[in-house]
């Protein structure tokens, strides 16, 4: 059967097998799905030798999309806007590199959350990998404004030169987190690996418009302290990230196999499963 994985250092926690298991047997597609540690300095190698061996398509986790970026033969437009690669597909022409993240958050927002971007405006916490990968996706659902804020605020400015020739008819601005006082946003995305250290990015209060919506990039078992403050300041809705984790992996799917599909189940038996344990 056809072989796939995701390679990743430290990989164990992954949960793309289980879900790209469930999307294979939704779908009748016959592939193979594991998890792949390769070294810190062993990257280029061990996609070379799953290559090799007959690998058709690799997701590719922390910390190596942005050498997976560098080592693609060709890229997807959204890829090369992003600087990073999430997902690679093996075929006759070498290497092909795409990046699922930024349509996967769209995606969860839009569809899963029913929280339509067009025309609101948006906050974008952070500057690094995970803000760069979404910033395009956001940019195409034309909302009226979208603000790269960071803590370092040269990093956020770094973006919006990279994208401000897509931006469209949309605000494009960055500025540093202390800089928010006296604004509010409709939707605000955590893109800082705050929740990973159980904590909340320092921000402002009064950030939320009425009927806003927080989105947290992390998951986990409840709320993550990202979710928590922004209920606290009074943000209408909140979600976490383990839909936009299936939707990014179905995009992955689609590329791989030429079918979508149907998410909604797997997120439904994934979260039941994380709950449980």
């Amino acid at each position: 059967m056809d072989r796939y994985a995701v390679i990743g250092n430290p990989i164990a926690h992954s949960k793309s097998p289980r879900i790209h298991a469930a999307f294979a047997a939704q779908t009748g597609q016959q592939l193979v799905y594991e998890a792949l540690l390769a070294p810190l300095d062993g990257f280029a190698a061990a996609v070379a030798e799953f290559r090799h061996a007959g690998g058709r398509g690799l997701n590719v986790t922390v910390p190596f999309k942005l050498e997976a970026h560098s080592l693609a033969d060709r890229l997807s437009p959204r890829a090369e806007a992003a600087g990073a690669v999430n997902t690679l597909a093996f075929d006759g022409d070498g290497i092909f590199g795409d990046n699922t993240d930024g349509a996967g958050l769209v995606r969860d927002i839009r569809h899963n959350l029913n929280y339509p971007i067009e025309g609101r405006r948006v906050l974008l916490l952070g500057a690094g990998g995970a803000a760069r990968g979404v910033v395009l996706p956001l940019l195409g659902e034309a909302p009226v404004a979208l603000t790269i804020a960071n803590r370092t605020v040269t990093r956020a400015e770094e973006l919006v030169e990279r994208f401000g020739p897509q931006a469209g008819a949309a605000t494009l601005d960055a500025c540093g987190f202390a800089a928010l006082v006296g604004r509010d946003f409709d939707l605000v995305i955590n893109a800082t690996a705050a929740s990973l250290s159980d904590q909340a990015p320092d921000l402002p209060p009064g950030l939320y418009a009425p009927d806003a919506l927080a989105y947290d990039m992390m998951y986990g078992r409840g709320d993550t302290p990202f979710m928590r403050a922004a209920r606290r300041d009074g943000a209408a809705r909140t979600a976490d990230g383990l839909g936009m984790l299936v939707e990014q992996a179905a995009e992955s799917f689609r590329l791989w196999r030429g079918v979508r599909p149907d998410t909604a189940p797997v997120l439904e038996a994934l979260r039941a499963e994380i709950m449980a344990a």
